[in-house]
């Protein structure tokens, strides 16, 4: 554990902080005998930090101990459903919070690589939110870190991989409940232009950031990214080809990452996944639809429902006066898929939670998440070149 003592001194040193240095067991973290309870730091405030603090606080055997951010005025807002937790400016000083078991990482997407990094040096456990890093050499930087601190819990924040109902239907899927899988349809919708206020104009990148290239790949990153993850579980294996369009068509505001994108991923055994996210029209809002030969599943945030395949009722008849076969189609009815299940992220945090203190694999862990990440990578090259992208078999880890 060197590396945790090296971390702790550089951190120390290089800080305008002063440090009361105690005794502590900053190791205990590997022996699953001594952890009761996962005391967490949560790095990035604004709204995605701040909803999951919200359900950090519901979780028994988690303890927030700690909240970090860059802006004053998020670490206020967080101090409010937190006030416990112990407050840092600077990430590399949280690390360095006593008895710290693990941190969440919700800050801007292309500050996750170094900051994990930090975090594996420090030898805590890591949750990620996604998407994982930004761009193929930093995703690289990760992965290997990760597997070379193999006592670490990494788990990337793809929450709808800890769903029970959506882990329910991929096993309902590749057991051919729905027959062989022809397409998927994938939608995240919505009519906004997904601004945040500014209190100070200086401010406009870091809080807008998912809107500038430096900090974001926007709608495919921070919305396409869970449904690629979910094909690529569903079907067992990582798109070979991607191809698309993307644009800045409706919100003429100085932004620099696309308000809509339309892409088409190919898997092996020919089945096809579209991804589009609109910002200007929200019908049907977020869907997944997968159709095989013998029916078709919908799923929603929180329900889905299976639709039967009908059946083609051939009729001889006389079409514009030409004679020939017309056919009328009997559709299925859709039916509920009636599975017990709780809220996305709160069961996340909480097989993250369980990971640590059993010592086991997360089910969206380090492979998973660098494998969404190369996936996203390819679509953004993809819609800028106006090019089709293919698979690197350097990504197959």
């Amino acid at each position: 554990m060197a590396s945790r003592r090296s971390f702790l001194k550089q951190s120390i040193v290089a800080s305008p902080i002063p440090f009361v240095t105690t005794k502590t067991n900053v190791f205990s973290i590997f022996n699953k005998n001594l952890a009761k309870e996962v005391k967490i730091g949560v790095i990035g405030t604004g709204s995605r930090g701040q909803g999951l603090i919200r359900l950090i606080n519901k979780i028994d055997g988690m303890k927030l101990v700690a909240i970090c951010d860059t802006l004053s005025f998020r670490l206020e807002q967080a101090s409010k459903i937190a006030p416990n937790a112990k407050r840092y400016d600077n990430h590399k000083n949280l690390l360095t919070h006593k008895d710290l078991d693990a941190v969440i990482i919700s800050t801007p997407l292309n500050t996750h690589a170094y900051i994990a990094l930090d975090s594996i040096d420090a030898s805590v456990h890591i949750y990620c939110e996604k998407t994982l890093v930004k761009g193929e050499d930093d995703i690289f930087k990760l992965v290997r870190a990760v597997q070379k601190n193999d006592k670490i819990i990494f788990q990337t924040g793809h929450q709808y991989h800890s769903s029970r109902l959506y882990s329910h239907i991929v096993k309902m899927i590749q057991s051919g409940e729905i027959g062989k899988v022809a397409a998927i349809q994938a939608q995240w919708n919505r009519n906004g232009n997904w601004r945040r206020p500014v209190p100070d104009p200086k401010l406009e990148r870091q809080i807008n950031w998912r809107m500038y290239r430096e900090y974001s790949y926007g709608l495919l990153a921070e919305l396409s990214s869970h449904q690629i993850d979910f094909c690529n579980w569903v079907l067992n294996n990582n798109p070979n080809k991607v191809a698309g369009f993307g644009s800045i068509d409706y919100w003429k505001d100085g932004r620099e990452t696309y308000d809509n994108i339309h892409l088409v991923y190919t898997y092996p055994k020919g089945v096809k996944a579209t991804f589009t996210c609109l910002t200007s029209n929200a019908k049907d809002d977020y869907q997944i639809k997968v159709m095989g030969d013998k029916a078709t599943i919908i799923i929603d945030y929180q329900k889905a429902w299976k639709y039967p395949e009908g059946k083609y009722d051939k009729k001889m008849g006389n079409v514009d006066g030409v004679s020939g076969a017309t056919s009328s189609w009997t559709e299925g009815k859709g039916n509920l898929i009636n599975y017990s299940h709780k809220e996305p992220t709160l069961q996340a945090l909480e097989d993250f939670r369980t990971a640590i203190l059993e010592n086991k694999q997360p089910l969206s862990d380090i492979k998973g998440g660098a494998s969404v990440a190369f996936a996203v990578d390819m679509g953004i090259r993809a819609m800028d070149s106006k090019q089709v992208i293919d698979w690197d078999p350097k990504y197959n880890l």
